[in-house]
């Protein structure tokens, strides 16, 4: 099988290129760095980062590092997230709250790319830190591999994802 039709089924998308340059003894070194995320639309979603001199060579990276570090996401009846859940990774703080159906995706930019590659079709969000789009791709993917499978699968608060407090008999 061509490894290169195994990866073709999947939605790439690229979110962020940096022109970064170093300066060294014969002048300045300039290279770029680019963020793609990639998804199957199924559950699956991955993000990578690719530097390199040209665009081209750095997107390639990336997608390859990003197809190879997919993370399963939980997902309720194949269309959202199955509880409530607010990341502060860094400086990055994100809020993804399940939908109900026919909602759609009320996201912003970072975090709209990732929940679409990874097939949630509603979904609120909220970006409350920086705005700095790879360090909220980057939160945003560490939140949904942070959901939890519930039992009952339906939607619930993040309250009752935690186990409940014993309370005191007198």
């Amino acid at each position: 099988m061509n490894p290169d039709n195994i990866h073709s089924e999947y939605f790439e998308k690229v979110v962020a290129v940096n022109r970064v340059s170093k300066k060294t003894k014969g002048g300045d070194k300039r290279s770029l760095s680019v963020i793609v995320v990639a998804g199957d639309r199924k559950g699956k979603v991955g993000v990578g980062l690719g530097k390199a001199s040209d665009v081209q060579s750095a997107v390639r990276k990336a997608s390859t590092y990003a197809k190879k570090h997919l993370i399963t996401v939980p997902l309720v009846e194949q269309r959202t997230i199955p509880h409530t859940i607010n990341l502060k990774l860094g400086a990055a703080r994100v809020l993804l709250k399940p939908a109900p159906a026919g909602t759609g995706i009320i996201a912003g930019g970072a975090v709209r790319v990732v929940v679409e590659a990874a097939g949630i079709s509603d979904i609120v969000s909220k970006i409350l830190g920086t705005s700095n789009r790879a360090s909220n791709v980057y939160a945003t993917l560490e939140a949904l591999s942070r959901l939890k499978q519930l039992k009952n699968n339906k939607n619930t608060d993040q309250e009752d994802v935690k186990p409940k407090k014993k309370e005191n008999k007198k």
